[in-house]
């Protein structure tokens, strides 16, 4: 499951162009993941806050370490 801890978001968008199967939503108050993610993970390496957590690794992308 994909995640976004709204306390650290920034609201910046850059996860919502870069998903696949679009399933990011940016309001101006929250970041919202529709019921049509894939899971895939392709959004969590590009948060420059570290704020969405989840989905499948990556080969070959450098993913932030999960929160403790």
């Amino acid at each position: 499951m994909v995640e976004v801890d709204p306390a650290v978001c920034v609201l910046c968008g850059l996860c919502v162009g870069v998903c696949p199967p679009d399933a990011m939503r940016l309001t101006p108050t929250q970041l919202e993941v529709l019921p049509n993610c894939t899971e895939c993970g392709w959004c969590v390496p590009y948060c420059p806050v570290g704020a969405i957590h989840g989905g499948r690794p990556i080969r070959g992308r450098t993913r932030r370490p999960e929160p403790a």
